[in-house]
């Protein structure tokens, strides 16, 4: 009998034949058959973007009520002290003046028309002039030598490269309104026409497109270098991404002040080999327990957040006494590694490290007595390889294998408690999927991970998306001050 089927008719009347034992064993492995899928199917329902690594999209109109992983906060919610608002505010020197002048008195009816007024009430409006494409034309001297009889034609600038284009600005836009506000192609032709009454073509913005990544490259090849050579922590993650209906996969390599995409048609080393980040890095990589980033010989620093949320769903479906106990440690471990940060110290104590390092063992070994392993007896009819195991046993023996990665941020005071910098450096790409589809071809994905590698960067170092292309366009694209750029 197949691992996954019932009993059919035959293999019942066979054990029908073989008498009350044969019976017996079948029906027992029926049940087993049965329990374990209204487990799965269980596990299944219960997961959501709360206790799993599920996105809250996935949650539906159902969605649970939201539940943090960490402790309440003592601060009040909303603005802390000292911070800065953004509320509008008047300016010294407007770019007009419009008086309004008092005709006669509101009291008594005197006409006030020729009275010097005495002072003025000043309210502004900020406000956007019409806006209309400007066409420049370029004309180019042609003059004939009186000496030699031939004639000389005056250069066009290298940027007026045709009889007819569109110039750095629109070209700007385009970029700027399908790479960094994930609009489509033809809302992008729509909202150009209706800006300008003057509507290009899907295939311009994507040239357009085509131009900025090429003009980036070479900055976005200095920041992978930098982040290969120089940075102690980078943050690593991947998601599914749909070209022309194909799955692939967009990785991410990350910093605080630092960004590099690829995209690529596997998901694990082949990728990873071939981006060719992750076989040169010499710091320590924080990502998921996926097996392909431990084949590399180097520091890891496992997220806890995935961890945490785990723990919450084995707490849900499957309680014992030492989930909450670890979840807590967890996040006691980090609580005593923020402390010590804002006192401006560089590590914990020997002392506190070591009664932490205890505390965990001790929780692990007391889960791992409670979860054993499967026996042999519940091996099903005809099933071969190892038995399954629960999934509380499969995250304790991966917490126990990768402590060391696992309690990377109480080691290291430069490493964090988790990987969310990746996270929310991905978050904005499926907001792409999510209102595009996915990309029609490889070479358009290939493009937009170039210019939202660059604009990433540049935004992390405080230069707003439309300066950024502009520079780009220009010839001279941003690249920050501490990245040695390439030859």
């Amino acid at each position: 009998m197949s691992e996954t089927l019932l009993p059919g008719e035959k293999e019942i009347r066979e054990a029908y034949q073989q008498g009350e034992e044969a019976v017996i064993s079948l029906f027992q492995t029926t049940i087993l058959i049965l329990a374990e899928r209204i487990q799965k199917l269980e596990d299944q329902l219960a997961k959501n973007s709360s206790n799993s690594g599920k996105p809250p999209s996935s949650d539906g109109y159902d969605q649970p009520a939201p539940r943090s992983l960490r402790k309440r906060s003592k601060r009040k919610s909303g603005g802390q002290a000292g911070h800065r608002g953004e509320t509008l505010k008047a300016i010294e020197k407007p770019d007009r003046l419009k008086v309004h002048r008092v005709q006669g008195c509101a009291h008594c009816g005197q006409s006030l028309k020729r009275r010097k007024a005495i002072g003025y009430e000043k309210r502004q409006v900020f406000d956007a002039p019409p806006v209309k494409i400007q066409v420049t034309e370029h004309r180019a001297e042609i003059k004939d030598c009186p000496c030699c009889g031939k004639e000389t034609r005056a250069q066009f600038p290298n940027e007026v490269s045709k009889a007819v284009q569109y110039g750095t600005e629109i070209k700007v836009q385009m970029v700027y309104l399908n790479t960094e506000q994930h609009i489509p192609l033809e809302r992008t032709c729509d909202l150009l026409e209706e800006f300008y009454g003057h509507r290009p073509s899907e295939g311009t913005i994507v040239t357009a497109c085509a131009e900025a990544a090429q003009k980036v490259e070479k900055s976005n090849e200095a920041v992978k270098e930098h982040l290969v050579e120089k940075e102690k922590v980078a943050h690593f993650d991947e998601t599914g991404m749909m070209i022309n209906g194909i799955l692939n996969w967009l990785h991410s390599i990350s910093t605080l002040r630092l960004t590099c995409y690829a995209m690529h048609a596997k998901r694990g080393s082949v990728a990873m080999n071939e981006i060719n980040v992750l076989p040169r890095f010499k710091g320590r990589a924080v990502h998921d327990d996926l097996a392909s980033y431990f084949q590399y010989d180097l520091k890891h620093a496992l997220c806890n957040a995935h961890h945490l949320r785990t723990l919450l769903f084995l707490l849900e479906r499957y309680p014992q006494k030492w989930i909450e106990p670890l979840k807590d440690l967890l996040l006691k471990i980090k609580t005593k590694v923020d402390t010590a940060k804002e006192k401006m110290q560089t590590a914990l104590s020997v002392r506190q490290r070591n009664l932490f390092n205890k505390a965990y063992d001790e929780l692990i070994a007391q889960g791992l007595r409670a979860n054993p392993p499967p026996k042999e007896k519940n091996r099903k009819l005809g099933q071969r390889g190892r038995l399954k195991q629960s999934p509380a046993r499969n995250l304790l023996l991966r917490l126990r294998k990768h402590k060391e990665a696992v309690l990377a941020f109480m080691l290291d005071f430069n490493v964090p408690f988790d990987n969310n910098q990746a996270e929310r450096d991905l978050r904005m790409m499926k907001v792409k999927q999510k209102v595009s589809g996915g990309f029609r071809s490889t070479s358009g994905a290939q493009n937009f991970c170039q210019i939202r590698s660059y604009l990433s960067t540049a935004r992390k170092n405080g230069v707003k998306a439309l300066a950024a292309l502009r520079l780009a366009f220009t010839d001279t694209p941003f690249l920050p001050d501490f990245v040695t750029p390439l030859p």
